[in-house]
């Protein structure tokens, strides 16, 4: 990453962590708070990078309802492009490293953002319930099927973490297709290119009680159809 963008991106990021952590500790740290840093920190980190954002299929997406948010994953700016996209309360579930991060792994945790240990499946059962509680008290989760991001843009095999938890939890998959933010940064790419042209594709919600339990398979397959479709279409 240049070195601006990633001092700009440390500056924002800690503009919202420290209170976060303060308010946190002391018992006064809402959701709504969390909701507008959020926000801010995600608008701030795209128009530092001068992305043009597009959303497509926003109106599938209702508002009131709780989803299960499934994307691909080709870029670390696929964070904010998902926070500035789908304009309701999102957290996401996130590998344990993350959380590993001084100050903004601590703000993450106050905040409500989920962590996973890929390596303890005790850990990832119990991190999968306090998603579900989420999502029971409103908050929609996003989470990456693919597990990291791809290297190439093309869909890595899924994951099975999030069906379990769509199905456990009764809530509708909502199927999300970002293009572009591999132009911003690449996968494990160090170097921010300004000015991309980035697309969200929200597509109808997919309903895990259609499938049940003994069709997981099927329902994996039927969201990484839905993701995989707008792929091809470039940006708009």
């Amino acid at each position: 990453m240049t070195l601006w963008h990633l001092t700009r991106a440390i500056a924002e990021t800690a503009r919202i962590c420290a209170p976060t952590i303060v308010e946190g500790l002391v018992g006064k740290l809402d959701e709504p708070t969390c909701d507008a840093r959020l926000d801010s920190w995600s608008k701030a980190i795209l128009r530092q990078a001068r992305v043009e954002l597009s959303v497509v299929g926003l109106e599938n997406a209702p508002v009131g309802e709780t989803f299960v948010v499934m994307s691909n994953h080709q870029s670390l700016y696929d964070i904010p492009v998902l926070f500035q996209a789908l304009q309701r309360r999102v957290r996401m579930v996130a590998k344990k490293e993350l959380f590993m991060v001084p100050g903004w792994g601590h703000a993450m945790r106050m905040a409500g953002f989920v962590e996973v240990d890929r390596q303890n499946r005790h850990k990832a059962i119990r991190s999968l319930r306090h998603a579900e509680e989420a999502l029971a008290k409103g908050t929609s989760i996003w989470i990456a099927p693919e597990g990291t991001r791809s290297e190439t843009g093309e869909l890595s095999p899924f994951k099975m973490g999030g069906f379990h938890l769509a199905l456990s939890a009764g809530a509708r998959i909502l199927p999300v297709t970002i293009v572009g933010s591999r132009d911003a940064l690449l996968a494990r790419g160090f170097k921010v290119t300004d000015g991309a042209k980035v697309t969200a594709f929200v597509s109808p919600p997919i309903d895990p009680k259609d499938y049940g339990p003994g069709r997981r398979k099927e329902l994996m397959e039927a969201v990484r159809r839905a993701i995989s479709a707008h792929l091809a279409y470039g940006r708009v």
